[in-house]
């Protein structure tokens, strides 16, 4: 080979760069292999014997190749497009470092509103936006009035949002014992804020449950930060006539409990221990009334007892007294026909006398003849 310089001419061959297709790949591959040993030799057999390992599976891959090609063929062929779905949730992390930067770079909650919308041009983003404002909420030091004023905001704007903060709350109530104090205050004063303003329905207080068997210490700070917070933004009397509003008697039953009197005196302990003790009046009466209603139940049993066994009673003696008759009926059945009996033997008598008699006359006529 000649030397090479750099300052003389040289082929550059800028083909050999360029993928070209090789109608005769195959042939050109076995005259490769054959120059190949003619210059290494064909000794060893043990990279021979991988050669074909390695075949065999290119073989296997090729075939598991060709199966997901008709898979894709056939759903091409039934939909008419590829749905590519990414299991490694990209676009997901994607979308939620978006409404992070979106939320932290917003001076006003109008504007944190404006650009968030944007991220919901897609249907099924509004729980993940949701669900973002929590967490970002729970994540301040102290609660911020804004994340309040944008959850409800978007439940005004569009109901589809009330549907997934009662989600949330369900969701953030049942894992509330995974947060530390701090970010279960803040949550609470979110839902708190919302609840106040009435952007979504007070419904979703029946997935609270107070009594001592279905709540932990987590969920009873929740739910004490939650009423301290309604208390001081609506008021005590106004709260409690929410909670003792007909309409939402269903929401607020689990949370004011009178089926049990053990989870309705556990109720008054804790609103009272709370400060809220107002609240609590409508269960006092209940507890105080419940002795009264026991023994009302009682009477009304044992009453219910005694008209049953009377109307037993007097279907025995309606008994008893048709039997009475029918035995009535039966003697003076007898007695009639005794009478007949007695009336047949009589007439043969009489008739056995005028026999007598007529006989007696005749014999007295022979003895004058």
């Amino acid at each position: 080979h000649d030397n090479i310089t750099l300052q003389g001419k040289h082929d550059l061959q800028r083909m050999l760069d360029m993928f070209k297709y090789d109608a005769d790949f195959e042939e050109n591959e076995k005259q490769y292999d054959e120059i190949r040993k003619e210059i290494l030799g064909d000794d060893d057999d043990d990279d021979e014997d991988d050669d074909e390992d390695d075949d065999e599976d290119d073989d296997d891959e090729d075939d598991d190749d060709d199966q997901d090609e008709k898979e894709v063929k056939q759903e091409l062929d039934a939909n008419g497009n590829i749905k590519i779905v990414d299991m490694t949730e990209g676009d997901l992390i994607n979308l939620r470092r978006k409404i992070y930067l979106a939320i932290m770079s917003a001076l006003t909650f109008e504007e944190m509103v404006h650009k968030l919308l944007k991220f919901c041009h897609l249907p099924g983003l509004e729980g993940e936006l949701c669900n973002m404002l929590i967490e970002c909420c729970s994540q301040e030091r102290t609660y911020i009035k804004t994340y309040g004023e944008v959850g409800q905001r978007f439940c005004m704007l569009q109901d589809v949002f009330i549907e997934k903060f009662d989600e949330s709350f369900a969701h953030q109530y049942s894992t509330i014992h995974r947060y530390e104090t701090g970010k279960l205050r803040n949550i609470a004063k979110f839902f708190a804020h919302i609840l106040h303003n009435d952007a979504f329905d007070w419904n979703v207080m029946k997935y609270v449950f107070l009594n001592e068997i279905d709540t932990t210490s987590s969920s009873r700070i929740f739910i004490k930060i939650l009423f301290q917070e309604l208390s001081e933004l609506m008021g005590l009397q106004k709260l409690k006539s929410r909670c003792e509003d007909p309409l939402y008697a269903e929401a607020f039953e689990n949370v004011f409990p009178t089926d049990n009197p053990k989870n309705t005196r556990f109720a008054i302990n804790f609103f009272t221990s709370i400060g809220l003790g107002g609240l609590t009046e409508g269960l006092r009466e209940h507890l105080k009334n419940l002795p009264k209603r026991i023994m009302l139940q009682q009477q009304q049993i044992e009453s219910d007892s005694d008209s049953d066994d009377s109307s037993d009673s007097d279907d025995d003696s309606s008994s008893s007294s048709s039997d009475d008759d029918s035995s009535d009926d039966d003697s003076s059945d007898s007695d009639s026909s005794s009478d007949d009996s007695s009336s047949d033997d009589s007439s043969s008598d009489d008739d056995s006398d005028s026999s007598s008699s007529d006989s007696s006359s005749g014999s007295d006529s022979d003895d004058s003849d």
